[in-house]
């Protein structure tokens, strides 16, 4: 059949250890990289690729020189699946062998679900505030806000990733086009003087008044970046104007179409959630005499209107919140002791290790004692 080359070859003991060794130098390789790149720009660059790319300093095309963490893992998965199909018979003596190579299948699997579905937010809370959204650390978003209603605000949000193509950007819901005239993944806001001859970075609101440049993307995982565009308005009788969007202007700019008044804000991402969590107090405890941390603890309430739930939570070091698929852990805290700052984990694959490790310490002990049995039972029989 001329299925028969790729099958031994997918199903060769040779690409298991060529990729295994694969592997080894990628992780080495990628752990070496952190120190320079940053562990969230490592990751993308090694792990969460096909290919790793070089290009000289400057240059503006790069060539893959080494397969990434995606490469590697997806062909050992189909060399494990195609081997275990191809040599493995499923009896009580292989049934060991199944079982492991079942728990490592799954494990593959669970962490390329976690890389595509998992996602990591931060809640931020001051003492007696309400929020039913947390926000993420480094992906920003625009809001288009009418404030108009008295009762509801109508938002658009437009991610950052449609932000940075730098296309006209045309919604139902607003009356006026947004044409992205430049877009910074990182930069700088500054105020502009009287007498400098660089050109402001807008013509309207505070734009008017300040200059923008691009900074080179953070690495460190201390510090983010922060994200800056300049948009402008379009209406069929003509332009409003352009605007400064940054994450370093923190009030809203307002703008008035056809009678309803705009609120327009470039701010973190916000994935909001169908319950609201209250700081009710914060606590920081030392070692007496010191200033070393001994515990963080925050007092929330969980608020749910659909269900009319509402109770009590401690959220503390290693002592997380599980609630709606989430998981809340006590991450950070603001220097007056006012505030918390919580790490919101959503991760659908979450249970696939610890099921993987079953599988496979299951699968290891079956293989053991299938032939210690029978070791066993000749030498009392002898």
């Amino acid at each position: 059949m001329f299925l028969d080359k790729p099958i031994r070859f997918f199903s060769s003991l040779r690409l298991t250890v060529a990729l295994l060794l694969l592997g080894l130098v990628l992780i080495f390789w990628g752990t070496l990289a952190q120190v320079d790149l940053g562990l969230y720009k490592a990751q993308n660059e090694f792990f969460r690729s096909f290919f790793i790319y070089w290009g000289p300093r400057g240059a503006g095309w790069k060539v893959p020189i080494f397969p990434g963490g995606y490469l590697v893992g997806g062909l050992l998965l189909i060399n494990l699946v195609t081997a275990h199909i191809n040599r493995f018979t499923l009896t009580r003596k292989k049934a060991g062998i199944w079982l492991v190579h079942v728990g490592v299948i799954l494990l593959l699997l669970g962490q390329l679900l976690t890389d595509m579905l998992s996602r990591e937010t931060a809640l931020h809370l001051r003492e007696g505030e309400a929020r039913s959204y947390s926000e993420s650390d480094r992906e920003a978003e625009l809001a288009v806000i009418d404030t108009s209603d008295r009762d509801t605000d109508k938002v658009v949000a437009i991610s950052q990733r449609v932000l940075a193509r730098r296309k006209q950007i045309q919604h139902a819901e607003l009356p006026f086009a947004i044409e992205i005239r430049q877009f910074f993944a990182n930069s700088q806001v500054t105020k502009r003087a009287q007498e400098s001859k660089e050109p402001a970075a807008a013509n309207q609101n505070i734009g008017a008044s300040t200059t923008v440049r691009e900074l080179p993307r953070v690495t460190s995982m201390d510090d983010r970046d922060v994200p800056s565009a300049v948009i402008e308005l379009t209406t069929p009788r003509g332009s409003l104007g352009t605007w400064l969007m940054s994450e370093f202007i923190e009030q809203p700019q307002t703008v008035r179409v056809d009678n309803r008044n705009y609120e327009l804000i470039l701010r973190p991402t916000r994935h909001y959630k169908p319950f609201s969590v209250r700081l009710l107090r914060f606590q920081h405890d030392v070692y007496a005499g010191t200033d070393i941390p001994k515990n963080f603890a925050s007092r929330v309430l969980l608020q749910r209107p659909d269900t009319g739930e509402k109770r009590e939570v401690l959220i503390y070091m290693n002592n997380p919140l599980r609630y709606a698929g989430e998981t809340f852990y006590q991450a950070s805290f603001d220097r007056d002791d006012q505030g918390t700052v919580l790490q919101v984990v959503h991760n659908p694959s979450w249970l696939t290790p610890y099921v993987s490790c079953i599988l496979v310490a299951l699968g290891l002990v079956w293989q053991f004692l299938s032939h210690l049995v029978p070791f066993i039972r000749r030498k009392v029989l002898v």
